[in-house]
Formats: structure tokens, sequence, C-alpha cells
């Protein structure tokens, strides 16, 4: 008989909404707060949402299993350009089109039976939360953390109005086809390299963090020892400053290579021949994405400017060039270019047919190679040659003797740079946080006052597309008096970025309906930090770096006593199907609801996490969800022949799967967990349960099957949820293993001894004694007849 999944999971789901059971409170037991990234409400969960939140909620019954007050929130990270650009197409209003998004994403969460104290529940979009946003922005600008500066955006002429990158198709605009424009606009800032030193350092704290995540993190703060060395421009006063670690290959740069965003670009190239050419290039280039730019395996693209700069340890005249692989967020903008010793430099100049010198011998005293015979740049370690009074030093002590020689001769000057800019949070759209600044003629500009707040978005803006900012259209909110003159004043129109949004939403979760503060202080401190974060690699630099600057901004307000916002950190691989991440433009979508409406949640969550580790990706496979439907329904049939005592055998496989499943839990290591619970089943199955077993079994199997565990342990007489059972214990007399020894006969005849645990059963002794070595050179090619078993004394084969 088949389990009846869809009666069972629609009577539990409705009990545990009616019950509350997953209410979050202050209280004496030890608190455990396990975290989600809240996702994007783009109305359907696909399978990526159910393994991220699958792997979550099993974790959070574990804990409440063990005793912990577990906090468990979900929300939605609800403004963006998706809902923009729905809302064109459908012509409708992104509040409208967000909002039924929600209501769709909660129905399928709940069919999944996720633990959500939903009472907790908050979306970014709604005014009580972004009314949160701007209080944080005006203590950052009381701060002198927000601030406005000059950047370059993705412009339409003809929609008149900003694009993001991935809005750039083919150099034109996605809506209209018409050529983009990069225009100079005054946008917000935060300062966040106010903190970089902190960022770095408590990188420390997070010894539970993934190595690679940190890895990323660091090399995004990206903090370098080095020279910054001055290249004066040929026939001119002025200089470009480069900065590298690499001093002891300076005699090596053959050609200064600016990036296309460098302030001197302009000056360079006015006038030149092939300005427009230049300046088309630099267009292009603007709308690639940065992380393709920098990547070392793309082939590298540029221009040369038609100038020319001094190298000032030879004094040899090099020419300027212009590429993409250089970017403004890294050092100057500027980099000397030394093909022989840089990979990426290496392949440029091979394309353009630019100057080589080699400056660094390899070790093994080999001859000094010329440059058209390298295959590919030299970057090890050596010794210096061609480098003026420097030849003959191995190349880490010309490091240092070069850059002190260099800023004695005032060429260069020894210093620290970081990769880490300031964060530009200005958006020309409508749906986000309206930044609440208003900008008086006479004042200046102004922020709003606390009081004011929130600064909402009004629901009647003109929505097309086109035309800049739909907020700059709508008169009654961009007019305003200035709160200092009460002179008219007109509000700021940009919105800011949504990543604003994500960067302090877990602490709103200790206390969302807090109408004081962005959180209640007193919950913070019990809930915070988040004990467990589950997540996305994707979101391992920008998110996690931003969530720790507001951490941080949060600890120098005096609000929270803690450095960093997760303590253990859990990236999630993605689910794969015929090889390939699932999409709806690949057409290899699986449907979760399609799932569920066949075989039921309690299924696809097993399958979820018993097909791979949580870090690794998930190919998605059919038949692995027929084998999870058909173990449930082997576990749904113990229940019908329970014995009155559990034989001593299977009390000791209990025990073992106890001690190994714990462990597994612990290290997120579900998949053998799984495993584990399956052999516990073969057990019961080989020697049959009892009712004390049976509720053993159902208490560690309750965190990936809830709703199939609550319905069977309400069957064994439990009148409270499964969720309030202790997680549990083994007891370790009981894994102790006694072994015997077996004397082996064949034909009668002792032919050898073989030592096995005291509770194998007949049938693998049976196999055991037909291996052992010994008995296998009597047996030969013989046939096997029939096998007589003295329990505990010996074995005769009969042949």
């Amino acid at each position: 008989m088949l389990y009846p999944f869809k009666e069972i999971e629609e009577k539990w789901q409705k009990l545990w909404q009616e019950k509350k059971s997953f209410k979050a409170e202050v209280s004496d037991r030890p608190k455990f707060y396990c975290l989600e990234m809240f996702p994007y409400p783009s109305g359907k969960i696909h399978m990526g949402h159910v393994r991220n939140y699958t792997i979550s909620d099993v974790h959070s019954r574990y804990k409440w299993m063990q005793g912990f007050q577990v906090l468990h929130p979900m929300g939605f990270d609800a403004f963006g350009q998706p809902a923009e650009n729905a809302a064109i197409k459908n012509k409708s209003k992104p509040g409208l089109w967000t909002r039924k998004c929600i209501d769709w994403m909660k129905e399928e969460l709940k069919k999944m039976g996720f633990s959500y104290d939903w009472d907790r529940e908050l979306s970014t979009c709604d005014s009580s939360y972004y009314k949160w946003n701007q209080w944080i922005f005006l203590k950052m600008f009381e701060r002198g953390l927000a601030y406005r500066g000059k950047s370059n955006v993705n412009w339409c002429p003809s929609c008149e109005t900003t694009l993001a990158n991935e809005e750039v198709i083919d150099e034109g605009c996605w809506r209209c086809h018409e050529k983009v424009q990069q225009k100079e606009l005054e946008q917000w800032f935060l300062k966040i390299t106010e903190y970089k030193e902190r960022l770095l350092e408590d990188l420390k704290q997070l010894a539970h963090w993934p190595q690679r995540v940190i890895a990323m993190q660091t090399n995004w703060i990206g903090k370098s020892q080095g020279v910054e060395i001055y290249f004066r421009l040929k026939d001119s006063d002025k200089v470009i400053p480069v900065f590298t670690t690499r001093p002891d290959t300076i005699f090596g740069a053959t050609y200064v290579v600016l990036a296309p965003e460098h302030p001197l670009v302009k000056e360079l190239i006015r006038g030149k021949p092939r300005e427009k050419e230049i300046r088309e290039f630099i267009e292009k280039v603007s709308r690639e994405s940065k992380i393709a730019r920098a990547a070392s395996d793309v082939k590298k693209e540029g221009i040369f400017t038609g100038s020319y700069a001094i190298n000032p340890v030879n004094n040899e005249s090099i020419p300027v060039w212009i590429a993409d692989y250089v970017l403004m967020e890294y050092g100057t903008g500027a980099i000397m270019a030394v093909p022989t010793h840089d990979q990426r430099d290496f392949i440029f100049a091979r394309e353009h047919n630019l100057p080589m010198r080699i400056v660094i011998g390899r070790i093994d005293n080999s001859r000094t190679q010329e440059p058209q015979e390298l295959n590919e740049a030299y970057e090890g370690e050596g010794i210096q040659v061609n480098s003026g009074q420097f030849d003959g030093l191995p190349n880490q002590e010309a490091k240092i003797k070069i850059a002190q020689w260099m800023e004695k001769e005032g060429t260069g000057k020894i210093q620290t740079h970081w990769r880490l800019r300031d964060w530009l949070i200005s958006r020309q759209r409508y749906w986000g946080t309206p930044i609440p600044i208003i900008y008086c003629r006479q004042c200046g500009v102004v922020p709003v006052a606390y009081g004011d707040l929130p600064v909402k978005l009004p629901e009647d803006a003109p929505f097309t597309g086109e035309g800049g900012s739909p907020l700059g259209k709508v008169k009654e909110f961009v007019n305003t008096p200035c709160p200092k003159c009460k002179a008219p004043a007109r509000r700021e129109t940009d919105t800011m970025a949504t990543f604003f949004d994500s960067s302090w939403y877990f602490l709103r979760f200790c206390s969302p309906q807090s109408k004081d503060s962005p959180f209640d202080i007193g919950e913070a401190k019990y809930w915070m930090p988040v004990d467990q974060y589950i997540g996305g690699i994707e979101h391992a630099i920008l998110h996690l770096l931003y969530s720790r600057f507001f951490t941080k901004f949060f600890k120098d307000l005096g609000m929270i006593g803690f450095d960093e916002p997760f303590t253990r950190l859990l990236t999630q691989g993605m689910v794969l199907k015929d090889g390939e991440v699932m999409s709806k433009s690949r057409g290899n979508i699986v449907d979760p609801d399609s799932i569920i409406k066949q075989y039921g949640a309690d299924t696809l969550r097993l399958f979820i996490l018993f097909a791979a580790p949580p870090e690794t990706e998930l190919e998605w496979d059919d038949r692995g969800i027929e084998g999870a439907f058909k173990f449930l329904n082997r576990v749904w049939r113990i229940q019908e022949n329970l014995k009155e005592k559990a034989d001593p055998q299977l009390i000791k496989a209990l025990h073992r799967a106890i001690k190994k499943i714990t462990e597994d839990f612990e290290g997120f290591k579900f998949n053998t967990a799984i495993a584990g619970l399956m052999e516990l089943v073969n057990a019961i199955y080989q020697f049959g349960a009892d009712k004390a077993v049976f509720s053993q079994l159902l208490i560690m199997l309750s965190p990936i099957a809830p709703h199939f565990c609550e319905e069977l342990w309400q069957g064994l007489g439990n009148a409270q949820s499964i969720l309030k059972a202790n997680w549990p214990k083994y007891d370790p007399s009981l894994l102790v293993e006694e072994n015997i020894t077996i004397v082996i006969q064949v034909n009668g005849k002792v032919r050898g001894t073989i030592a096995v645990n005291k509770d194998i059963s007949e049938d693998k002794l049976k196999e055991a004694c037909l291996n052992d070595e010994a008995v296998k050179k009597w047996l030969k090619d013989s046939a096997v007849k029939k096998i007589v078993v003295v329990p505990g004394k010996l074995v005769n084969i009969v042949v």
C-alpha cells in the first residue's frame, strides 16, 4: 500500500500553521539562528530554491530537536530591475507584479513543509522596511560615509534612461536597439573603504567559512604592498602613476596600459588621428563585464593612444596603450606592461607585436632565453638580468632594493594599495528605495528629517521604461520644501541599489515589527549573530562583503556588540539536468510543483538531499525520485509488523546508526546520513522493530521527511509533534564489537578459524567462511552442497 502523501502533507501543513509550530521566541534555552539567503520573488520556486531551503530546513528541525530555540525566518528581496521590466512588458505596476509573485512563492514554500516563522516575514519593498534603509543612509551621511561623486553609466538616448550592463545587447538598448552611450552622472556612494582594514582583518574570525569564500573576499579587498612608479609623459610635465607589486620587473616594462575609464585618456587622444576610433573602443569596453575583462584566458583587446611615456629607470620612450584588461578599480587604473613576466601582458604583446625584454633569469642557471623563444611569460622566481646595477641579485632581494632606490631617486614611492573601491548605490530606476536627500538652491544638499521617513515611492508614477526615472515625472514627489529654509526644493530621484536592502535584513528578522528602530537591540543581542547562513557561491563577494560592512557600521553606532554577522557559512552547489544548470532558456527545467503532485514534498526533500553532498553540483535524475518514494513506502510498512521487544542485534544497529547519523547531520553530510537511515531500515526488516526502535528511526528521519514522520509518530500514540521529541543519543557501550572465534570445517575436518562479531547473522557468517583464504585453497573448484552452522562454535562446509 502506498502512503497517502497528499492527505498527510495537507493535514500537517495546516496544523503547523494553526499551532504556529515554528514560532521563535526569546527564552532561557540556547538559541540557534538559521538563515538562507532570501529570494527575489520571481513568481515560481525552482530546484535551486528547493535545494537551498531544504538544507536549511533540515538543519533547523535538527536543532529544534536538540533543544535549541530556533529562529528560521523567510522574507523577500523584492526591489529590483526584473520587476520593472516585467511591469513594462505586462503593462502593470512593479508593486502589483511583485506582490503577486510573493503570494505564489509563499504558497509553494508552504507546500514544501519548510519550518518558517511566518510571523517574521518581511519584504524589502514594504515602506515599513525601506524606511530603515533611509534611516541607515542618513546615519551614514551624518558620518561622512555617504557622499556624491561622478561615475559613468550606460545611457540610451532614445529611451532617455540608464541601462544595466546586461540590458546592453550588441552595443544597443535591449528595448529600442538604439546605440548605447556612456554618460557621466553625479551619483551616491558609500565609503566602504573606511572599513577596509577591519573587513580584511576580521576574516580571521571566520573559522567556519569555506576557505574559497575567504580567499574571494581577501582578493576583492585586495591589500597589496608595492611601489607607485611615476612614468612621465614624453614632451610633457604630466605623470602617469603606476602601482606595481613587482618593482623587480621595472627594467622589462616596454609599454604602459591605461584603463579605458582613466581620466587622462581624453587628454591623450584629443586631436590624434585615431581619436574617433579610440572613443568607439572605449564605449565598447565600458559595456563589458569587468570579470570577463580581467580573466586571464580571454583575448585582450586594446588600441594605441599615439602618446609615449618615459620609463624612469632607463629613460626609454615606451608607447601608451588603452586595453580592456586594465581596470580603474585596481591600483591607479594604469599598469606598466612587462610581457615576459606577466601572462596577460605576454598575450597582449604577442597579439599587437609589442616589444619584450627578459629581466628575470631562471634559477636553474640555464641559458637566459630570448623573448621570441618564449611560449608563455615566466612568472617564477629567478635572478635579475638586463636590470642595470641590480643584475645578479635574486629577484626577491631586488624587489626591496629597487623599491628603496626608486624612492630615493624620486621616481617612485613605496605604498600599500587596495583593490576595494567605494560602493556606488545610485540607480536611475523606480523600483527601489528612494534616497532621502533634498536639493535646495540656498542650502545645497539637505538630508530628509528622520521624522519625515519613510520617503515613499509614489504609486502613480508613469511607468514606460522611457524618458528617465519615473520618479522625476511625479511633481508631487519631486517638488518639496527645503527642511531647513522652507524654500521650494526638489527631491533626489535616484533609488538605492538592491544590495543595500539585503545588507542588513538578517538583523531586521530579529524584530521585524519594530517601529522605533531598524531592529530591537535586546532581540538582536539574543539572536545574533546568525549561527548558520546558507546560500549560493555567486554571492560570495558583494552581498557578504556589504553585509559585513553594515554590521561593523551598526557596531560603531553602539547598536550591536559583535563584528561579523554570520558565524558559519555553507555555499550549496547548483542543480543540473543533462549536465547543464537548469534554466528556462535551455528548456531543462523540472517544476517542483509537478514532483510534489506526483510523489509528495517529502519524497522531493529526500531525493534532493540524497543525490549529492550540499556543496557540490547535483545532477537531476528521475530514477532517484522513484527510489526516494520507494524508500518512504518501505518505512511506512514497518508500522504494520511491530514486535513487543527488539532483537539485541537491532538495538546495536540502532545505536551505531544514531552515532553515524548525528555526526553526518552536524557536518551537513545529509546524503550519507540518509544512507545510514537506509541501513537501519534494512536491519529492521531483518530483525523486526519494536515501537521504541521505530520511534527513534522516525525522529532521525523527521527533519528530512517531516509530514511523513509526523503522521507515523501520531499513529504510535504520541500527542505532541515529533518536533518536540529529543534527538536520540547513543550508548557507547553498545558500539563495542565483541568478536568470537569460529572453527571452519570442510567435510568434518578442521581447515581453519575465523574471528567474527558475535552478533553476525548466519548468512554473513557463511559468506565470511567461504571467502576465507585458507578455506578457498581446500575448496578449489568443489561444489558446495550445504553449510552447517553450530552457533557460536563452528561452521562445517559439505562439498
